[in-house]
């Protein structure tokens, strides 16, 4: 896999469906690969914590746009990210394959509680993440104009953010009714 595709999709696709984005949250081990990234997005202000429960119960008086979040999702964590979301947050996470159908539709029940928005979107060689949002939708409320005046990427385009979104109907009818979009 070419190694620019990943930390360009987990920016731009929820940079760009946001529609105001002013702060944004880095849940990573390695949040400096989102880093290039996020400098193309002048006056966003970013904050990067380690992938822990405890590190994101300790943000106070925090309220974020974005969440880019590579960890592990449970209930207790969805809750603190909610807690730290604005009302019109977009929220970007790692989850397991989607032919790990159980533990996605756990995950994607939990993120319900929050989110209205729910979908799977192609992060590069074969994986995906997930795309929760209070309030827009990830290709109907995409900010074209951002997505088209971004400079320097390498595979990220408008066009791939909204193909980055089509799944096959054997997904489909295997999460029919849990993917809310």
């Amino acid at each position: 896999m070419k190694e620019f595709i990943y930390p360009e999709m987990m920016v731009h696709v929820p940079l760009c469906t946001s529609k105001d984005p002013k702060k944004v949250l880095m849940i990573s081990e390695n949040a400096s690969r989102f880093a290039k990234e996020m400098l193309k997005y002048k006056g966003v202000k970013t904050k990067a914590i380690e992938p822990c429960l405890d590190a994101i119960s300790n943000l106070e008086d925090e309220l974020f746009d974005v969440v880019i979040c590579e960890m592990d999702s449970d209930i207790k964590l969805l809750a603190q990210i909610d807690r730290i979301s604005k009302e019109n947050a977009v929220l970007c996470i790692t989850h397991p394959s989607l032919d790990e159908v159980d533990a996605n539709k756990t995950m994607m029940k939990n993120l319900a509680r929050y989110f209205k928005i729910i979908m799977p979107f192609s992060v590069g060689a074969g994986k995906t993440a997930l795309l929760a949002s209070k309030e827009y939708h990830p290709t109907a409320d995409i900010i074209l104009q951002r997505a088209d005046m971004l400079d320097d990427n390498e595979y990220y385009n408008c066009d791939v953010h909204i193909a980055s979104f089509a799944m096959g109907n054997y997904i489909r009818k295997e999460y029919l009714g849990i993917i809310k979009n």
